[in-house]
């Protein structure tokens, strides 16, 4: 898998949202976004994810522009791609329908209709309903193989969050698209969700990540995209944007030290 976005521009109506941005992603390989809030991460995840068209510039999967194809030939693109918000939303049914939904869409009509019919025939002798394999792997993978058949009302937040990652990941995408994801979670929770992101990576997929988390980006990545009011200031391997960063701008963010008039950096 290569994602890549070239000289990528968006804006709505008046408002120039993202400005010339170009940034490349493997395959194995996690990246992470960080900037202040309205520097435009969600927008850039967007765009990364097919929920946006560019109004310039170019996006890329494999080499080929998705916004040059037809509807379903974007579809089946897209369809590689998994995202993760920051906050979670489940629907009212077991943990292991949650999961599961994203993969049962992906499926061609027949075996959608085939599903749907067992789901309406008498369990198993055990009274318990089998639950699909991939599911129950994903669900181990943040943590909650047990949690299979709870209702997502009796769920944390931060066990809600788990369910929206396993979700994800269930589908196989070769993306995965992750905006904040552990921005409202305690420190626990982040630890899972973290260990899910690098196991992810391990399993050769893409991740595209957004956080406030210093530390988090520190830790994780493999490279470091710095964005600063739809800009793109720099990328680099962590230790050089935390602690040789080329841009100022970028030694000033990290420090903390950047201050703000009227959303404009002062110097």
């Amino acid at each position: 898998m290569n994602l890549e976005l070239a000289d990528v521009s968006y804006g709505v109506d008046e408002t120039e949202i993202l400005t010339d941005v170009s940034l490349s992603l493997e395959s194995g390989e996690i990246v992470t976004i960080i900037g202040p809030s309205g520097a435009g991460k969600t927008t850039l995840l967007r765009l990364a994810a097919l929920f946006e068209q560019p109004t310039d510039g170019a996006i890329r999967f494999d080499r080929t522009d998705p916004w040059g194809l037809s509807r379903d030939e974007r579809l089946a693109i897209r369809r590689r791609i998994g995202m993760v918000f920051q906050q979670a939303c489940l629907f009212d049914a077991p943990v292991a329908r949650n999961v599961d939904i994203g993969r049962r869409v992906r499926r061609p009509w027949p075996q959608r209709i085939r599903g749907f019919l067992e789901r309406l025939l008498p369990r198993r002798l055990d009274d318990s309903p089998a639950v699909d394999e991939r599911t129950l792997e994903a669900l181990e993978l943040v943590g909650l193989s047990d949690a299979w058949d709870r209702d997502p009302a009796s769920l944390s937040g931060g066990e809600a969050q788990r369910v929206s990652f396993a979700r994800a990941l269930a589908a196989e995408p070769d993306l995965l698209v992750l905006d904040e994801p552990t921005s409202d979670l305690d420190p626990r929770n982040t630890a899972i969700l973290e260990r899910a992101i690098e196991r992810a990576r391990e399993h050769d997929h893409g991740v595209l990540l957004a956080t406030h988390d210093m530390h988090q980006a520190e830790r994780i990545s493999d490279r470091v995209a710095f964005l600063l009011e739809g800009e793109l200031v720099e990328v680099g391997p962590p230790d050089r944007i935390f602690e040789t960063p080329r841009d100022e701008r970028t030694a000033r963010f990290v420090r903390g030290d950047l201050l703000y008039d009227d959303n404009e950096l002062l110097a």
